[in-house]
């Protein structure tokens, strides 16, 4: 194939593979090259070097002729990975933000060119059959024992808990449905309810950043209306699981229906060690279960799951051109009634190639390496003298931390300081590490670095490395938080790395 031929060549087809060869190796070369440029986890300089740097290399996006499909790919992918923030760095660990695995990258790759749209049979015969299988295997291993364990497989947990919510308050009829949940739940669930039409939440304190059975049990007994209970498997900010056999009793006893957001925790299921921690799970109506968190896919790959495909039904619609009623008479399955979209891409080939790749217990052993290397982390904290971790257990994979130093300062100047600290990393593009605000042994609330560990193969080594790289900015900047707040990150902004100065691990 001539250089020439691949602007206006398919990706689908006898001939597409040819076209997606010679184009695939210019991806990944500018992909290698972006992220030796970067040399760390996140690009230096701030939104505003970022910016002028990715303008420059791009320059015009819609330019008057064209530049050719090698030519655009190199500039564009090289340019986006310089400036990327690399989730499969060790020290990029701010947010529930997962390395994909490559496996699951490369099947993204094959859905990307076959092109299917879920939203009818004839757009998407193989693949179709493909996400039954798969939304009935993680439908079962969620509910085991359901009459018909099912899936719908999502873009994430906002949507997936915006589908609960929904079924829940179809299922109530005419009734208005009241959504009970902790303060420490996604704020997804108090976006679903405005959405929907449905009563502002009934939030609840967290103890210890889980939702407390009696303070539900409380707010059940005034309710007159349907509730929904919304539990956390796996909050964002400190990794807690709700006490969920517990709260599945309290909400039985008031005739409650139970919801529980798992998009963290669920995959605790692939490991027979880890599994005991969601027990009570399965007495849940619908839980929303992600895969681009502790099931290393690339986005998007959020499920939301039930033990009775039944439960499913109010999502039944009929459109004459993608599910007639004489063509389903006659045997072509309906897909419209599996999600709120309509086209959407078949992202379970990605996870049922993971699925098959790594077995359920081969999953199990990358979350159990996260939630090993949190523990760790965590160890690693209370032996450092220069830092401070949240007092508690460890969540899931999440370690709550803060400088020493904080905690010398009067007022809010501690928490400034861990703020500072966090965004004088960014600056420099040395870390990623993120915040949470969290009560402290006395009570009080404090800001927290947070830690949230998803890489499959995080060492020792780089989390040691990790928290003398904070303990050494926070020693830096302290002096500048006392007087000006804000000043080391914006001389941090505008430094740019050198060789003497430390990086990210390698």
């Amino acid at each position: 194939m001539r250089a020439g031929d691949l602007e206006g060549a398919v990706s689908g087809g006898a001939e597409g593979a040819a076209a997606l060869g010679k184009l695939t190796s210019v991806v990944l070369d500018a992909l290698a090259e972006g992220a030796v440029t970067r040399g760390g986890p996140l690009p230096a300089g701030g939104p505003q070097a970022v910016a002028r740097r990715l303008r420059a290399a791009v320059g015009p996006v819609l330019p008057e002729y064209g530049t050719g499909a090698e030519e655009a790919l190199r500039t564009v992918t090289r340019a986006v990975a310089e400036g990327a923030a690399d989730p499969a760095d060790p020290w990029c660990v701010a947010h529930l933000h997962c390395p994909p695995l490559a496996v699951a990258a490369a099947a993204d790759l094959a859905a990307s060119a076959l092109n299917p749209s879920m939203d009818s049979w004839d757009q998407a015969p193989a693949a179709a059959v493909l996400e039954q299988e798969v939304t009935a295997a993680l439908g079962a291993l969620v509910h085991p024992g359901g009459p018909a364990p099912d899936a719908l497989v999502t873009s994430g947990g906002t949507e997936a808990n915006l589908v609960a919510l929904l079924l829940a308050r179809e299922r109530a009829g005419a009734a208005t449905v009241r959504v009970v949940c902790g303060d420490t739940a996604h704020h997804s669930v108090r976006r679903a309810a405005w959405l929907l039409g449905l009563p502002e939440p009934v939030v609840l304190p967290c103890r210890d950043g889980r939702l407390d059975p009696a303070a539900v049990d409380r707010a059940l007994t005034g309710l007159a209306a349907p509730a929904l209970v919304v539990a956390t498997a796996g909050t964002t900010d400190e990794g807690r699981i709700d006490p969920l056999p517990q709260l599945a009793d309290v909400a039985r006893r008031h005739g409650a229906e139970l919801h529980v957001d798992a998009a963290y925790g669920g995959p605790l299921l692939f490991s027979d060690r880890l599994a005991p921690r969601l027990a009570g799970l399965s007495a849940a109506t619908s839980v929303t279960f992600d895969l681009h968190k502790l099931g290393w896919q690339p986005v998007a790959a959020g499920l939301l799951t039930v033990p009775d495909s039944a439960l499913l039904a109010p999502l039944a619609l009929t459109a004459d051109y993608l599910n007639a009623d004489d063509d389903t008479e006659a045997g072509l399955p309906d897909l419209l009634g599996r999600s709120l979209r309509t086209t959407r891409r078949p992202d379970v080939l990605k996870i049922a190639t993971t699925l098959r790749a790594l077995g359920r217990t081969g999953l199990g052993a990358l979350v159990e390496h996260c939630v090993r290397a949190a523990e760790e982390l965590a160890a690693r904290v209370d032996a450092h003298p220069r830092l401070r971790r949240r007092p508690g257990d460890t969540g899931i994979s999440t370690v709550l931390f803060r400088p020493a130093a904080a905690d010398a300062l009067t007022g809010e100047a501690g928490d400034a300081l861990v703020a500072e600290v966090r965004r004088v990393l960014l600056a420099e593009g040395r870390a990623v590490v993120g915040r949470a605000v969290a009560e402290d042994a006395d009570g009080r609330r404090r800001l927290w670095l947070k830690a949230t560990l998803l890489h499959p193969r995080t060492a020792g080594e780089d989390l040691e490395g990790l928290l003398d790289l904070v303990a050494a900015t926070a020693a830096a900047v302290t002096p500048a938080v006392a007087t000006t707040p804000g000043a080391a990150t914006a001389a941090a902004a505008g430094r740019i790395r050198t060789g003497n100065e430390p990086e990210g691990p390698r």
